[in-house]
């Protein structure tokens, strides 16, 4: 019975959205901040508020058949109670914002972490709902306090990915009346490219580990600079960090040779997305083994580098290669 009425429910709001352009014009994204009004809200009953206006409906039919006043009075004093709380549901959702959309980084094929900060106003917000495909929380705002709501966005392939449209919903206080609005904000978030599973070792570079460990050896004749959070502990420099009284690490890019190449024309054999997510994931394992290197894409060069942000811009680079890309 449940499925059924939830079936009847989303045909009721596809045919509506079709036939009323109030409600067709949000499928077009918006910039943010996107403001609730009563312009974009909408209202319609639940199962349990059309059983419950049956129920009221025979209540008074009955009261009128047997002159009951005092019926006819607890049956007005309940439908008005009823039709008052359309009003508290109203009210918990106008002049709601969504002020900002913030993402995480992620692969194709892992979950997109997002998250909707809501600004309530000046008054509390209780019993929301947030609904994105099949995923659906509740949350609630207390008065002049932002909050942000998490989502999760399936990821399907790398590129440009936007939010598409999220339902805010309630049915607060009574569950007799569902009010709702769409919000599409107008943002896209870079998903990476999915790593390769079982990726091959990387390719050999012209001596960048003999190098590296020859510098790592004796810090007297090796570069420092200062620590980084990132940086394992292994690197410190303990002596030279006593002696200035900070904390120092050895560069050991500075000694690291020539850097390894990542080079897409090298990867003959392979079809373009199966290349792009084995550099993916090379760059990756030589950013995890402390390894400059560089990536050589068609008409594009990055690095050599290393570092967070070398990442990101060879991650980046790899997202953002065309789907018609020759090597």
């Amino acid at each position: 019975m449940e499925s059924t009425l939830a079936s009847w429910r989303l045909r009721a709001l596809a045919f509506a959205e079709r036939r009323l352009p109030a409600l067709t014009r949000l499928r077009q994204p918006e910039a943010l901040p996107i403001h609730l009004d009563r312009r974009r809200i909408y209202v319609l009953p639940t199962a349990f508020g059309l059983g419950l206006a049956a129920l009221l409906f025979v209540m008074l039919v009955g009261a009128l058949n047997y002159a009951n006043n005092a019926a006819v009075l607890f049956t007005c004093l309940f439908a008005s109670t009823a039709g008052a709380s359309v009003f508290a549901g109203f009210r918990a959702m106008s002049g709601l914002q969504l002020v900002r959309v913030h993402a995480g980084e992620a692969h194709a094929g892992d979950a997109l972490a997002l998250e909707l900060r809501f600004d309530p106003g000046a008054r509390g917000r209780a019993s929301l709902r947030l609904q994105h495909a099949a995923f659906e929380t509740a949350f609630a705002l207390s008065a002049n306090e932002p909050a942000d709501v998490a989502v999760p966005l399936a990821t399907t392939h790398r590129g440009w990915i936007g939010p598409g449209r999220v339902r805010v919903w309630s049915d607060y206080p009574f569950g007799l009346f569902r009010v709702w609005s769409w919000l599409h904000p107008d943002v896209a978030f870079l998903v990476y490219p999915a790593l390769e599973r079982s990726a091959p070792p990387l390719p050999a570079g012209e001596g960048r580990i003999g190098e590296q460990q020859q510098a790592g050896a004796n810090e007297e004749h090796a570069g420092l600079r200062d620590y980084r959070p990132s940086d394992p502990p292994r690197l410190i420099a303990w002596k030279a960090s006593v002696r200035h009284d900070s904390l120092l690490v050895r560069d050991v890019e500075r000694y690291s040779g020539e850097a390894l190449t990542l080079d897409y024309a090298a990867l003959r054999g392979l079809d373009r997305e199966t290349r792009i997510s084995r550099l993916a994931a090379w760059v990756v394992a030589a950013e995890h083994a402390r390894l400059a290197y560089t990536l050589r894409l068609p008409h594009e060069t990055t690095g050599p580098g290393l570092g967070a942000d070398h990442l990101r811009a060879c991650l980046r680079a790899l997202a953002l290669m065309p789907a018609d890309a020759h090597g």
